[in-house]
């Protein structure tokens, strides 16, 4: 019998507007909601990642994240880790983390608002990072008229061929009311058409850091403490509890006022325990979204303060840059404005927020040099990055004191 552990996974990012129900939605996804800090909770909006995660059954009925329905067990066919990016136009770099990791996308338009300015943003954040499966919900249904409702969908219909063309016809858009769980199932029936991306266990693994925590809580007996704890995603290979890993950049070590005279020093720690959703595991294949407990003092990952790095075995990762090579592809018009605004080409010397796998970093623009195959740009990086030459860079401009993405580059070979 197929069990949760061995079914096929997949990372999906629920991103949208603030108001647009995304935290509602995806409660209604997995039954839990990502919010759990408490300034989050304060706010009211997701201000760092959110996770969750369900297993989709097969009924007689259709699918559903629930094992049994009118008294009968269903068949589970497919685990998922949702990750619920930030919504709002400040933490464009969190959104940016976020879509690093997923293989697809929900986005979250309201019935009753329309497209926002953020909605716009965030889907060219998926452009950026490549993402080419997204499934568009229509929320919140239940507040409109039908005769609104339907304007709306042909409104995004139109706002999806505008922004990305032709590949929007392979976007199907829903529409549902998550306050009132309607057409939920409708939402699972899409996630199982998409295809498992092809994983690759066979190489060093690449391990994106996500978040990094103390889940220790005040108290705790000394003997019962536990070590720093990484999350993210899994992309290559296979990590084992008992195993060595080293983890790039790794810890900051400032030794004078000069980033010149600053330095990463690479940790190294050992993997006590794998954590998929509430399971214990042995070990993680590629594509799982886990957390990895480990042998670090807990003080050093607290806090997020080593998300963005990349955990590997002991000597595999290439070493640490604080230059980058990359050509660009710009968009034509500014994301997130309400006013169009096209974007401008780079600039020497000008200051560029670098989305580079889950590392957010400040590029200075050093050198630009055009030829027959395109605009090569060099920059000189303010924190250091792990350099892969497949990664696709998000490139934001700082317009009116907020990043605003404008493009993306791919690494020059």
């Amino acid at each position: 019998m197929t069990t949760a552990k061995d079914l096929p996974e997949i990372n999906i990012g629920v991103v949208g507007h603030i108001d647009h129900g995304k935290t509602t939605l995806l409660s209604r996804l997995s039954g839990k909601f990502t919010d759990t800090h408490s300034e989050e909770l304060k706010r009211g909006i997701t201000i760092k990642l959110g996770y969750a995660e369900t297993t989709i059954y097969k009924h007689a009925s259709g699918f559903t994240n629930k094992e049994e329905e009118n008294g009968k067990k269903g068949e589970p066919v497919r685990y998922v880790s949702f990750i619920d990016a930030p919504g709002h136009e400040m933490l464009m770099a969190t959104m940016l983390s976020g879509a690093a990791i997923i293989d697809a996308a929900i986005l979250v338009v309201a019935a009753n608002e329309g497209i926002k300015p953020q909605t716009r943003e965030h889907l060219m954040a998926l452009q950026a990072k490549n993402i080419k499966n997204v499934i568009v919900v229509q929320n919140k249904i239940d507040l409109t008229t039908k005769e609104q409702a339907l304007k709306n969908y042909k409104e995004i219909k139109e706002f999806l061929k505008n922004t990305i063309g032709s590949a929007s016809d392979k976007f199907p858009i829903i529409p549902v009311s998550a306050q009132q769980e309607i057409n939920i199932d409708k939402i699972f029936e899409e996630i199982m058409k998409i295809e498992i991306p092809k994983r690759d266990s066979k190489s060093e693994p690449l391990f994106f850091v996500a978040r990094s925590f103390d889940i220790n809580r005040p108290g705790f007996e000394i003997e019962k403490l536990k070590g720093g704890v990484l999350g993210g995603i899994l992309k290559q290979g296979v990590l084992k509890v008992g195993e060595e890993i080293e983890i790039k950049p790794g810890l900051n070590i400032k030794k004078a006022h000069s980033r010149e005279t600053e330095s990463y020093k690479t940790l190294t720690t050992k993997i006590l325990s794998l954590h998929r959703g509430a399971s214990n595991v042995k070990e993680v294949l590629p594509g799982a979204s886990v957390s990895i407990e480990t042998s670090l003092d807990p003080s050093v990952t607290k806090a997020d303060s080593l998300r963005g790095g990349i955990v590997s075995h002991i000597g595999s990762l290439p070493e640490i840059s604080y230059k980058l090579k990359m050509k660009p592809n710009l968009f034509e018009e500014v994301s997130g404005l309400k006013n169009e605004k096209s974007v401008e080409p780079l600039k020497t010397k000008e200051l560029l927020m670098l989305s580079i796998n889950t590392t957010i970093t400040v590029g200075t623009v050093e050198k630009l040099e055009n030829s027959a195959e395109g605009t090569e740009v060099e920059l000189s990086l303010n924190l250091p990055a792990v350099i892969l030459k497949e990664d696709q860079v998000g490139i934001a401009r700082n317009i009116d004191g907020h990043w605003r993405l404008i493009g993306y580059g791919n690494i020059s070979k």
